[in-house]
């Protein structure tokens, strides 16, 4: 076989750079052309997928791609295959050969730090509640869980390891697509959990089921409740008037039927470019037990985007909005949205935080007490981290069965039935042993009982509220009896 090395070109395939500013390969390098002498025959799948990819028809193939040097950290351990230098993973400092705009917006991003949650509790339940340290591998010889692997690390992305007598990947870290993934070479993020490799369809990365992998279930069902509003309906009643494989694809111009996930987050508007930071129209993080201005988390991660404040992504949202509603409309919308978060924040997650804060202080002097060994433990953290976060994000995209029986009504089923009657167990458990805790505790759970938000479950309503309701519901029953 002919061993050449091929001097890569710079190849413009991004909406925001000019064909008149890229220099395109006349003709299929070489070197790629030897690849494919035999990946054509030992992964017809990979090939078929290229084959159909705009960067074939650019003449960019498996050696623009898989290119590296000799010392490269994510090369194999003699840094040759078949006498060429490559890498078998493609990070985004490879894509940023060509992508550069696209890879500086995606690495400063929330996208490409969804790794750095790995210490989170999620973790730690992953780690040691749900699992063990049964699965060892050469870079985990103490053993690591199988169920963050295979769970956490697929979705936020594990920190690649690389066997460095075999040179070969630790198969506890590899294959991993995950979005936040550590790369051998320390870059940050991977595109191919959004751009499937290796057809790289834009008409794929636009659809809202490519977003299902990661934001879908109990805790964070973006892709669920897309579905049940009226955006995703009309989506899938007029998915054939999408023009999803539009180059330009600019909504209120190329399409008008629905917007996707990628419509209101990152693609192009009449007066907006494309924009791979996924986060800079979004006002609100709603990830944490309180909602926080998105401006304020980008600064605590060192994110360049802190510059751009939240008003100003909510601005870049309302944005998109008006390419197919009224002006009152979307205003009135965002109202409706940020009164929810308030709710949620003053009857829950506020006197919630403050509860168990004060029950942790409790249940720390047991000494057999540890992290999710207590009931209260998993009810305060699907408290927030599930019941809480659905009504948040439910309410941000219009989902009003989410919002109300997934989110609010789970929240107060749950804090009525299960965490204050937790609360009393461990004040009733622990009032001879921690009576100085116990007390503080004791007296928050009266302030919190006795105030608006929650004195009707002690029945100290006064009779003119009580009255103004009956009212209500009499009217009601008289309108459609």
């Amino acid at each position: 076989m002919k061993k050449t090395m091929y001097a890569l070109f710079v190849l413009g395939l991004s909406t925001s750079m000019a064909w008149a500013d890229a220099t395109i390969p006349g003709s299929m390098s070489d070197a790629t052309e030897e690849c494919l002498g035999c990946h054509s025959d030992d992964n017809p799948g990979l090939y078929q997928q290229w084959g159909a990819s705009k960067h074939y028809g650019a003449n960019v193939g498996c050696y623009e791609c898989h290119a590296a040097k000799k010392g490269d950290a994510d090369v194999l351990r003699d840094g040759t295959h078949d006498d060429f230098v490559i890498a078998t993973i493609v990070s985004p400092a490879d894509c940023a050969r060509c992508h550069d705009k696209e890879v500086d917006e995606f690495v400063n991003s929330h996208h490409s730090k969804a790794g750095r949650i790995m210490g989170s509790l999620d973790n730690l339940l992953a780690e040691v509640v749900e699992g063990n340290n049964g699965f060892v591998t050469p870079a985990f010889p103490e053993g690591v869980s199988a169920a963050a692997v295979n769970g956490c690390w697929q979705c936020h992305g594990s920190v690649i390891k690389v066997d460095a007598k075999t040179g070969k990947l630790d198969p506890a870290t590899w294959p991993n697509s995950g979005i936040g993934r550590v790369n051998p070479d320390g870059t940050e993020g991977s595109c191919t959990a959004c751009h499937q490799r290796h057809e790289f369809s834009a008409e794929q990365a636009r659809h809202p089921d490519n977003c299902g992998k990661c934001h879908l279930g109990p805790d964070h069902p973006q892709k669920e409740i897309y579905e049940e509003s009226k955006h995703g309906i009309a989506f899938r009643a007029n998915i054939g008037k999408m023009n999803l494989q539009s180059s330009k694809w600019i909504v209120g111009e190329d399409y008008t039927a629905a917007p996707t996930c990628a419509t209101c987050h990152m693609s192009a508007t009449k007066t907006q470019d494309i924009s791979h930071n996924i986060g800079l129209r979004i006002k609100w993080n709603n990830r944490p037990v309180h909602s926080k201005l998105a401006h304020e988390t980008d600064k605590k991660w060192g994110l360049k985007s802190a510059e751009i404040d939240a008003d100003t992504r909510r601005a870049k949202m309302e944005d998109v909005c008006v390419a197919c509603h009224q002006d009152t409309f979307v205003k009135n919308f965002f109202i409706q949205y940020e009164a929810l978060l308030t709710l949620y924040d003053e009857k829950y997650a506020t006197p919630g935080e403050m509860l168990y804060e004060a029950a942790s202080k409790v249940l720390k002097t047991d000494p057999s007490y540890a992290k999710f060994s207590h009931p209260v433990d998993f009810t305060w953290f699907e408290l927030w981290h599930h019941e809480g976060r659905r009504a948040r994000h439910a309410a941000s995209m219009q989902a009003p069965d989410y919002t109300h029986w997934h989110g609010t009504y789970d929240l107060a089923k749950n804090w009525q039935s299960k965490y204050i009657p937790e609360l009393r167990d461990i004040i009733h458990e622990y009032r001879d042993s921690a009576p100085a805790e116990v007390a503080e505790l004791e007296k928050l759970l009266d302030e919190v009982l006795h105030s608006d938000n929650h004195k009707w479950s002690i029945n100290q309503e006064s009779d003119a509220v009580k009255d103004a309701r009956n009212k209500r519901q009499q009217e009601f029953k008289e309108r459609y009896q």
